[in-house]
């Protein structure tokens, strides 16, 4: 079993209007998380560390801040002479589904017909957590299936995108899957990944495109489970779909349990990103911080509880920041008070102002505000 076979495919733009506010000015896989990532940081690592060393991520619109992070894939050991790490241009065929899987993976055919590879693996960018390909992998070619989709036991999350229950009989193959099931308790609902052989992915590809079918989940797993063998892969470990911005605060805020950081983060599975050189966060006089995550590069004169705060993040003297994300290079003023507030980069806080959000309301700042 050799990882060097799987081609790695990343949709770094699937389920944008989820977080708009956040994605209106970058793709779904280059919005920041947890200090100092990015979305695309797990898919591309938990790729890297399984040893596929050939990724293509799958590119529509405002990608330049994507392409920024990524660069040439350096910092994913994916900067080679030969494989490496590909960027896909934008597609369109004037199809008015042009956000689907399907039309973009038709836009990438000569890629995929020019790679060597038996196997593709297929993710999006939306969602958080450490997996393991490999093992998925080996489950796909130990069943001799066609087709491995990836399956969570539990509460189908609030607002999931494109949410599929699959039915799994004892053997593990998928016999029927429901498209937004009226599911009240818990089932096998999909995640956002898939192995399938490179072969039968142009050909499923070219006959949905020749019909004009062009919803995924209906026309290239509903419609096939008949015609194919589908493996079911049951991901036991911790995951976070990126459904909403309550999501993307919960996300963050879940990173301040120990049980949580020890799952995403682990010495064997790291995950990378592109790197900051900048100096240590300093703690003026006075300065107390309490279950935080604190970035490199950051200035803190104030309180900070239960934040996460990137890099060059600076608080100033006698304000209190509770429960909120704030991002790259943005600075609080002084005897400011803020709580529930996510902040995107490159924002002003001036002194003396109060903002305050709820738990399932988090107050949202735009990039480059002054408030």
């Amino acid at each position: 079993m050799n990882a060097n076979n799987v081609l790695g495919i990343i949709f770094s733009n699937m389920h944008d209007e989820k977080i708009r506010e956040l994605t209106e000015t970058r793709t779904m896989g280059s919005v920041p998380f947890g200090g100092r990532y990015r979305l695309i940081d797990f898919a591309l690592s938990n790729m890297v560390n399984s040893g596929i060393n050939k990724v293509g991520v799958i590119t529509k619109s405002n990608y330049q801040s994507l392409m920024d992070h990524l660069g040439s894939g350096k910092a994913w050991d994916l900067s080679r002479k030969r494989e490496g790490l590909f960027i896909l241009p934008p597609f369109s065929n004037g199809n008015a589904e042009n956000n689907s899987r399907i039309e973009s993976l038709a836009s990438i055919m000569r890629f995929l017909s020019h790679s060597n590879e038996e196997y593709v693996f297929l993710t999006d960018s939306d969602y958080v957590c450490n997996i393991d390909c490999k093992k998925i992998l080996a489950s796909h070619i130990e069943s001799g299936a066609d087709i491995t989709v990836a399956y969570q036991y539990g509460h189908i999350p609030e607002k999931y995108a494109a949410p599929v229950a699959y039915e799994v009989d004892p053997d593990g193959m998928v016999r029927d899957a429901l498209i937004q099931p009226n599911e009240d308790g818990a089932c096998n609902y999909g995640l956002p990944m898939m192995i399938i052989g490179r072969e039968l992915l142009m050909k499923l590809v070219s006959d949905c495109v020749s019909r004009n079918l062009y919803h995924f989940e209906r026309d290239f797993i509903q419609r096939n489970i008949p015609n194919y063998r589908f493996n079911g892969y049951e991901f036991k470990g911790f995951i976070r779909s990126i459904c909403s911005m309550n999501d993307y605060f919960e996300s963050n805020m879940a990173l301040m349990q120990p049980k949580v950081r020890s799952e995403l983060f682990t010495s064997d599975r790291p995950i990378y990103t592109k790197v900051r050189d900048d100096m240590p966060t300093r703690y003026g006089l006075g300065s107390e911080v309490a279950n935080s995550l604190i970035a490199d590069g950051c200035i803190i004169e104030g309180t900070v509880e239960n934040c996460v705060l990137f890099r060059g993040v600076h608080i100033g003297k006698n304000s209190k920041v509770s429960n909120c994300v704030i991002m790259q290079d943005s600075k609080v003023g002084q005897d400011c008070k803020l709580d529930y507030v996510i902040m995107d980069k490159d924002i002003i806080i001036k002194d003396e102002r109060s903002l305050m959000g709820f738990q399932s309301y988090p107050v949202f700042i735009n990039k480059g505000s002054v408030v």
